[in-house]
């Protein structure tokens, strides 16, 4: 068994199709079904049913997949440690973030890094928490930002609090200000025009939540958009929108007010894989990533702090 043969196999398992994992390796077909029945010989175990219509797995090839990406995961971290021993001139980091973040926090993060280690390659998945910290486990990212409390398994991941940060009403500077108050009910803010972000965003269901809670049903203006169209439509003026306070910074076209109590947070984390050392690159980049949030604390004021306690 060897890593050629278990990368066939993981693609083979992630198109169902030998054709298309072929040309996905730059295989010819043959090849790449040699490698897999090589494979199945060495552990005495067929690992796909194949079909006319495609392959998929047997109960033995379920068993070998996640063992497969974990071996694969652990591999190329070897390859990348080695290469970044001469001062970080070569290597890669694979990061993850959600969209608010992408927007906000990560462009610091990676102006801040680049700038420092033009040499080392950036990769960024933009995702929700959730499908972040699936493409931890397989072994897809080094790191992940994420904004929930997901990762209760203490043995996958570990999980470091960044930050802590108020989510706030958001309206146009170029309009009177929703209150005169430093304050707002969210009774008040249900009765205003709502620009409503898509479901896939961690904090709909927050707000969604908090709305439930209160027996209170928002006045829903325009609903399902991603974060940057919300704050531009906000800044014409088309509605208000609840937003974390962080996305606000460098949009001098948006004016923002704290909900009074009980007020909305969320809690900004940073996760990696328990069972895989972290390369030079990685280690310099969660450095950075945690200079960056306590700067972005300091410029936020009140609406949010650096968060307490060590990993989890």
């Amino acid at each position: 068994m060897n890593l050629e043969q278990l990368r066939s196999f993981v693609e083979v398992a992630r198109f169902g199709n030998f054709t298309r994992a072929a040309e996905e390796l730059y295989l010819a077909q043959p090849s790449l079904s040699r490698q897999i029945a090589a494979l199945e010989h060495d552990l005495g175990a067929e690992l796909f049913h194949r079909a006319r219509g495609g392959s998929t797995l047997t109960v033995a090839g379920e068993s070998l997949l996640p063992l497969a990406r974990r071996m694969l995961a652990d591999a190329e971290s070897v390859r990348r440690e080695l290469a970044e021993l001469a001062g970080l001139q070569r290597g890669r980091v694979r990061l993850g973030a959600t969209p608010t973040l992408c927007i906000s926090l990560v462009a610091e993060v990676l102006s801040a890094f680049h700038a420092a280690y033009p040499a080392i390659e950036l990769h960024l998945s933009e995702q929700g928490s959730r499908r972040l910290l699936d493409e931890l486990a397989g072994g897809e990212l080094d790191l992940a930002l994420i904004t929930t409390s997901d990762a209760t398994s203490a043995d996958r991941f570990t999980v470091t609090p960044l930050l802590v940060e108020e989510l706030v009403v958001v309206s146009s500077a170029g309009a009177p200000p929703l209150t005169t108050r430093a304050t707002i009910e969210l009774a008040d803010v249900a009765a205003l025009p709502q620009i409503v972000l898509s479901p896939s965003y961690d904090l709909r269901a927050t707000t969604d939540a908090a709305f439930r809670a209160a027996d209170l049903t928002p006045e829903v203006l325009l609903e399902g958009v991603e974060m940057d169209a919300a704050l531009r439509f906000v800044e014409r003026g088309l509605g208000v929108a609840i937003v974390p306070a962080m996305v606000l910074i460098d949009r001098p076209g948006l004016r923002s007010v704290r909900l009074g109590a009980p007020t909305l947070d969320r809690t900004i984390s940073v996760a990696r894989p328990a069972d895989v050392a972290p390369t030079a690159a990685v280690e310099v980049m969660g450095q950075t990533i945690t200079a960056s949030a306590t700067a972005f604390a300091a410029r936020a004021g009140k609406t949010m702090r650096v968060a307490g306690g060590g990993g989890r």
